[in-house]
This record gives structure tokens, C-alpha cells and sequence, in this order.
């Protein structure tokens, strides 16, 4: 090496501004890693994409980035010109773009953006681009928006720009759904602004007309103010209150009287008198009363929105999880891209490291890890061998991957757990419907009331009577009441959803709050479901191969964990006839010969000893044991659940020696041994009819009838199809910290909706009164009503803070 070589080398050691990364992505470097001179200085980066990233930034002179950032930029992507090539294709771009003045625009998700310097970066870097109209980068979410002209370039341009920087585009699923959403979010923010400005106008005017105490005011300017709130308040009434006058029409067409009948007609009610009173010359107006109600109730009902948004988080993140992009090898080994929704069951998908899995499907070629943390809540990557399942909506890391697809569309775990979580969010429990019906009468007596109160101060004051009937009405309103159930609940259930457990039954989360004790299956819940051979006899004619063999092909098709402690083993004997009898074992034919597998009594004619048995139903030939180890948290989670004050059982078709040295193990008091799927069931009623409330947790097919009979149930999500639908709650996660956390959230949640309420009754109790006696002016009962329904909503969002253990 010569000595400029030498200078060079250790110029670029010593002028690094970051010592241990790239200083692109701040990734680790490789051995030989790429160099250039950036504003001064030779750095160091982790590849040429990086390389080129920064020489770019450089050459644009926007080297301001590398000071303003404020966290490390995305690694610059190479080699997706297959990838970026596909965004030029309709059948991408359809329900993805649409058309702009001069152009088209879509937005793209990313997830190398981190800072507010990295969204300055993407807006300058791509608006330099030929044909690029406007670029619009947020940090925050990750999404730019890109409009560009089709005549001037392809969209394959900007997005190549954005990828060499960095910033790897991908499309979102959901994009009419999340556009729909703004642009309905983007109406009521404008509804809110336009009713608190003309709020604050009204009360300006108001509080003029309220100083004239001794009548002092010119008539002419007196009815000034009072034409000049008029105009003021009927757009709010009439355009920012609509959604409360087309509720209230919905609830008269439907013969259901709901808290919008009872707004709207307040409403109403105050901006039509005040209309009459203004035409007259009269001596009170309430225009103020009408657009504070107006203002404050579109306050309270975004804030319950966003209730509802935190609530269904987790279905939107579970619908952007599904690339809509898939590689797909073709069969001279090319590849192509195409949509997401073009795979079918057979094909051959490659995800590239870093890449999220379109579809479900099995492992081939080669070990890799993939994060499930969407699925499972598992924070580290899990490695996965040849042949394991893989799962829409994870991701690859570390290196490529390849899967034979077997599920699309809806037919993925992804959808199946989207739909759990959607069906059990618009599920109204009971506790909902008798609040709905409890308003619904309350409106009815309200409206009475607020004709008899009228009439009374009719008689006792005429000057005040419409004053204090429309407080009455609008003090009345149940908003509060309405909301504090549905809200509790729906941010329960996004709660639940973020822990790793899917509510499928709306009644699931009260039950499990007054769960008294919880009842364990070992195989596959307790035990890590992983069972494996230890010692292995054989009698008579046939050799340990040989049982072996016979073993393995009974089992081969079994969903039961047992079945597992033979896989690998497969002899390809011809087996038919298979069927499995619950508690008891297995039957089929193999290679023509009846056989059994199971207890010593069902399989061998033998006492019963806890090992698992081959032979003809009378003679034995194997006796096989097996070994299943407890899962790395059940110990903890029988503590955390104890601790809650949840009497724990365990409850295993094994024999008794192991069954009882497994609960040692775990410090379980209540073990049985020997339970078929009835005896469990018998279990379960006997703890019933003492007056214990029943959780549990299974795993598999022989499970589906003890978790359908107990008064809350939850299916582990490896478990069978059939045991899911039988249970209320699904245990996606592998973790079993998740059920007393579950359980620490529904009672959380059971003590915030009596909470909710106390408060809304109480209010009305001492509400209604006071506003009857004359005590409450219209605007302060507008501002009770909306704090009231503050109070319920803040309330519940106090579920919201919950982390997975």
C-alpha cells in the first residue's frame, strides 16, 4: 500500500462522525466498509446504497440533514428496481390513486422516516424530481403523499429517488378506509372550529344583553344584537349541529328515542324561541345556549371518537399489516411482482429481509426468523425451520425467505383475527343494551317532565318558563349515561387487543372480571405443547422401528400435541381409517392391521399406568413415555394469577403421577388426573354449582366442549379451529403472563363502567332538580351536560394505558 493509500485510509479512521455505524443508517459496518467525503470529512457507511444516498444529499446541497436529524435515517435500498417497476402498473395503482389538478397523487407508507430532518429531506429530495407536482412527508405517521404528472414521469421515478435515500415506499392496505376517515375528521374539526368561534361571539353579544340589568339599552340596539346573534347562530345550529338533528330523525323514523332526540329538539327548541322572542321585541333570547350546546357536545363526541380510535388501533394496524405487493417466482425460477390479491395457494413467495409475508404459507430452503409481534405479541424475532408455518402480516429479518403459499385473502390468520377483533368490538354486551334502553325511557320521562315543568312555571312565572325547560332539556341530556358503557368497552377491547388476546364474545370481558378460579388443560397450554419420547418398549414380534413406525402413521394427521412427539419419523406405511376417540386415544388401520394407540386400558387391555400404549385393543406390543416440560412462564402465570386471588386448577387427561408432579411443579393445589372431555366438563359444573364463576384455558380439539360450558373460556391460539369457536377469548400470544394481565384489565374495566355510572346518574339526580327549581341558566346546563360526558369519556380512556407484561 503506498503512503497517499495509507493517508487516505487513516483520514477516513480518524474524520468519522460516527464511530461505530454507518453515517447514512447508523447500521453496524461490515469488515471493508464504503467510503466518501461528506462536507469535509471521509465517512464510513455500510454499503454503496448508503454511499450514494449521502452523495446525493451532498452533490443537492442539502447536507443540513445530517445536523438537523435528530435519529438516524433508513438504510438506502438496492436492487428494487423490480419492486418500484411494479407501482407503474394500473392494476397497483387502482383504489391506491387518485386523479389532481395537472396530475395524480397517492400516498405511500415508510418506515425509514424518524424525525422531523428526514421529512424536511424527503420533500426537497423528491419535489427536485422531474414531473413531481407537490410532495407533503410526515414524519409522525410515516406517509407521503406524492402528486405527480403521468406525462412527465412515471411513479417509478420519485419512488426510486425516495428508495436511493433511504426511505423504502410500500403501499397500505386500508387507504380508502384511512381517507374516509380524514376527510371525516378533517368535517367535524371544521364543524367544532366554526360552532366555538361563533360561541364566543354569541356569549360576547349575550353577556352585553345579560349587563343591561335595569333596561338601560336602546331598543334599536338591543335588537341589534339580537339579529346579529341570529345570523351567528344558524349556521352552527343548522350545518355544525346537523349530525344531531339527522340523529334525531334517524331515532323519530325508528321509533327509538336516543340522547340526539333529546339534543336536537334542546337545541331546537332554544334557537326557535329565541327566533320568535327576536321577531317580537320579547324580553329573553337563548341563541347563546344553542351554539355552546352545540359546541360543547361536538367536543365531547370527538373526544368519545377518538375513544374509539384508540379502540380499533388494532384492527386498522392488523388491515395495514397485508402487503400489497407480493414477489412471486415463476417456474424457470424468475420472478415477478404483482399484487398481493394475484397469489393463489401453490405459488412461490420470496420476501426479502426486512420485507412483511403476503400470505400464509410453509417454510422451504431454509431456517429463518420472522417478527410476529403483530400476531403474537412475541417481541424478538422466533426462529422458524423448513416447514414451519408462516404467517401474513410478519416480517422477515435478518435474511430472505421463501414460502409455498397455502392461504390468500380472507383465508389468512391475519384476516381471521381481524374479524375476531371486529366482531367483537360492534358487539353491544348486555350491560350496553339495558343502558340504551334505560335511556331511551329516561328521554321519554324527560320530555314529559319538561312539559310539566313548563306548565308550572307557566303558572308560578311566566317570564321564565321556556328559560328553565330548555335547561332542563339540555341538563337532561344522557350523553353521559349513553357513553359510559359502549366507550369503557370499546377501549377494553383495543386494550385486549394490544395485550395479545382477541375478544370473540361481547359478553367475554364482564366474566372474565368476576372469575373466581380458572381451570388449565396440561398438553399444549400449562405443558409447552412440545412433547417428546423417552423411553420406548416393544413386546412380542415387533422391534422398537417397527412400533415406531406404526405409531407415527396413526398420529401423522392428528391435530393432537401428542402427535408431535413423532413427527420426523414417517416410515410411509399405508394408513387408513384413522379416528380418534376423546380421552381415550387413537384407531386406525396400518398397512391393513387394525391397531390402537392411547391409554393401556383402550389400547392394550391393560390397567391403566399414565404411559401411552400400542397394540389391538387386547394385546400389547409398544409402551411409549413421554416427556412434555411446563412453558417458560406457566410457573409465573399460576403465581400472577394467585396473586389476583384466582384459584387455580389443573385439569389433564394424563395419569396421576404425572398430572400431580406437574402441578408441583407449578404450584397448583387442584389437580385431576384421567379426564376425558366429559369429565372436565363435570368438573367445571360441580365448581359452578358451588358458586364459583369458571375460566378456561385449553388447547385443542378435545377442549372445544369444557370451553364452550364454562362461564368464560380462552383458547390458546396455536390451539385447533373447533376450540376457538367454542371459546370466548383467543390467546394469540405465547405468553401466558397474558391471561392475569386479561384479567387485571376486566376488572379494571368493571370498576371504570360502575364508575361511569355512579357519575352519570349522580349528575342527573342532582342536575335535573336544581335545573327544574329555576337554579341553572340554559348555558351552564350546556356546560354541566358536555363536562359530565368529558368526565365519562377521560374516564375511560384510562384502560388505554396498558402495556403487555
Amino acid at each position: 500500500m503506498n503512503a497517499g493509500a495509507v493517508a487516505t485510509a487513516a483520514a477516513v479512521r480518524d474524520a468519522q462522525g460516527v464511530a461505530d455505524g454507518c453515517f447514512h443508517c447508523s447500521e453496524a459496518l461490515p469488515a471493508d466498509p464504503a467510503s466518501a467525503r461528506i462536507d469535509g470529512a471521509y465517512r464510513r457507511f455500510c454499503c454503496d446504497g448508503c454511499a450514494a444516498a449521502a452523495q446525493w444529499i451532498r452533490d443537492a446541497n442539502l447536507v443540513d440533514y445530517y445536523r438537523l436529524r435528530t435519529e438516524p435515517g433508513g438504510r438506502a435500498a438496492l436492487d428494487l428496481d423490480a419492486q418500484l417497476a411494479a407501482f407503474d402498473r394500473d392494476d397497483v395503482q387502482a383504489g391506491h390513486v387518485r386523479g389532481v389538478d395537472g396530475g395524480r397523487e397517492i400516498t405511500v407508507l415508510t418506515d425509514g422516516m424518524r424525525c422531523a430532518a428526514c421529512a424536511w429531506l424527503v420533500d426537497r429530495a423528491v419535489a427536485r424530481e422531474p414531473g413531481v407536482i407537490e410532495v407533503v412527508a410526515n414524519a409522525v405517521t410515516g406517509r407521503i403523499r406524492i402528486a405527480w404528472d403521468p406525462a412527465r414521469t412515471a411513479l417509478s421515478g420519485p419512488l426510486r429517488r425516495l428508495a436511493g435515500l433511504g426511505y423504502v415506499p410500500y403501499l397500505a392496505s386500508g387507504i380508502a378506509r384511512e381517507r374516509e376517515r380524514r376527510a371525516a375528521r378533517n368535517r367535524d374539526l371544521l364543524r367544532m372550529g366554526i360552532a366555538g368561534l361563533a360561541s364566543m361571539q354569541a356569549m360576547m353579544f349575550a353577556e352585553a344583553l345579560y349587563l343591561d340589568i335595569y333596561q338601560q339599552m336602546p331598543l334599536a340596539t338591543r335588537d341589534f344584537f339580537r339579529w346579529i346573534t341570529l345570523l351567528v347562530s344558524t349556521p352552527v345550529v343548522f350545518w355544525c349541529g346537523w349530525p344531531f338533528i339527522a340523529g334525531m330523525l334517524r331515532e323519530l323514523r325508528n321509533r327509538h328515542l336516543g340522547m340526539d332526540t333529546l339534543i336536537a329538539s334542546s337545541t331546537l327548541l332554544a334557537y326557535f324561541a329565541s327566533v320568535f322572542e327576536t321577531i317580537r321585541g320579547g324580553t329573553h333570547v337563548w341563541y347563546d345556549a344553542a351554539v355552546m350546546f352545540v359546541f360543547l357536545l361536538l367536543g365531547a363526541r370527538m373526544l368519545e371518537q377518538r375513544a374509539r380510535r384508540i379502540a380499533v388501533a388494532q384492527v386498522d394496524t392488523l388491515a395495514r399489516a397485508r402487503p400489497e405487493l407480493a414477489t412471486r417466482e415463476l417456474a424457470d425460477g424468475s420472478r415477478e411482482v404483482v399484487p398481493t390479491a394475484a397469489l393463489r395457494p401453490g405459488d412461490i413467495a420470496c420476501i426479502a429481509a426486512g420485507d412483511t409475508v403476503p400470505a400464509d404459507g410453509t417454510l422451504i430452503d431454509a431456517a429463518a426468523r420472522f417478527e410476529e409481534a403483530l400476531l403474537t405479541g412475541e417481541v424478538h424475532p422466533v426462529l422458524h425451520a423448513p416447514g414451519d408455518t408462516i404467517y401474513a402480516g410478519t416480517v422477515c429479518r435478518e435474511a430472505p425467505a421463501r414460502i409455498r403459499v397455502e392461504h390468500v385473502g380472507a383465508a389468512t390468520r391475519l384476516s381471521e383475527l381481524e374479524w375476531l377483533v371486529e366482531r367483537a368490538q360492534s358487539h353491544r354486551p348486555r350491560a350496553a343494551q339495558l343502558a340504551d334502553a334505560f335511556s331511551s325511557r329516561f328521554v321519554a320521562g324527560i320530555l314529559v317532565a319538561a312539559v310539566l315543568v313548563y306548565i308550572g312555571w307557566r303558572i308560578y312565572d311566566p317570564s321564565r318558563a321556556l328559560e328553565v325547560t330548555i335547561a332542563l332539556l339540555v341538563i337532561s341530556c344522557p350523553c353521559a349515561l349513553s357513553l359510559a358503557v359502549p366507550t369503557a368497552l370499546a377501549v377494553a377491547h383495543g386494550a385486549l387487543a394490544k395485550l395479545g388476546v382477541l375478544s370473540t364474545d361481547g359478553e367475554a370481558l364482564g366474566s372474565l372480571a368476576a372469575a373466581t378460579d380458572i381451570v388449565f388443560d396440561k398438553t399444549g397450554t400449562l405443558g409447552s405443547g412440545r412433547p417428546t419420547l423417552g423411553r420406548v418398549e416393544a413386546f412380542g414380534d415387533l422391534d422398537v422401528e417397527d412400533a415406531l413406525g406404526i405409531a407415527t402413521a396413526l398420529e401423522r394427521d392428528s391435530l393432537h400435541p401428542i402427535a408431535r412427539a413423532f413427527e420426523g419419523r414417517d416410515a410411509g406405511l399405508a394408513v387408513a381409517a384413522v379416528e380418534e376417540h376423546a380421552g381415550l386415544g387413537i384407531a386406525g388401520t396400518v398397512e391393513g392391521r387394525a391397531w390402537r394407540m392411547g391409554r393401556a386400558d383402550f389400547a392394550a387391555g391393560r390397567v391403566d399406568d399414565g404411559a401411552l400404549w400400542l397394540g389391538d385393543g387386547q394385546q400389547a406390543v409398544a409402551r411409549f413415555t413421554l416427556e412434555e416440560p411446563p412453558r417458560d412462564d406457566a410457573a409465573r402465570a399460576v403465581t400472577a394469577l394467585r396473586e389476583l386471588g384466582v384459584d387455580v386448577h389443573l385439569s389433564s387427561g394424563d395419569a396421576a403421577t404425572t398430572v400431580n408432579a406437574f402441578a408441583d411443579m407449578l404450584g397448583i393445589d387442584h389437580a385431576a388426573s384421567r379426564q376425558s372431555p366429559e369429565d372436565k366438563l363435570a368438573g367445571v359444573r360441580a365448581l359452578q354449582a358451588s358458586g364459583k364463576v369458571v375460566a378456561m384455558v385449553g388447547d385443542g380439539l378435545n377442549d372445544a366442549p369444557v370451553l364452550a360450558g364454562a362461564d368464560v373460556s380462552i383458547a390458546i391460539g396455536s390451539g385447533a379451529a373447533l376450540a376457538h369457536r367454542a371459546a370466548g377469548l383467543v390467546l394469540t400470544a405465547p405468553s401466558l403472563l397474558r391471561i392475569p394481565a386479561a384479567i387485571a384489565l376486566a376488572r379494571r374495566t368493571r370498576a371504570i363502567v360502575r364508575q361511569n355510572l355512579a357519575w352519570a346518574l349522580g349528575y342527573n339526580v342532582v342536575a335535573i332538580p336544581l335545573a327544574a327549581a329555576g337554579l341553572v341558566t340554559p348555558w351552564v346546563a350546556a356546560l354541566g351536560m358536555a363536562v359530565s360526558s368529558l368526565i365519562v369519556t377521560l374516564n375511560a380512556l384510562r384502560l388505554a394505558r396498558t402495556s403487555a407484561p
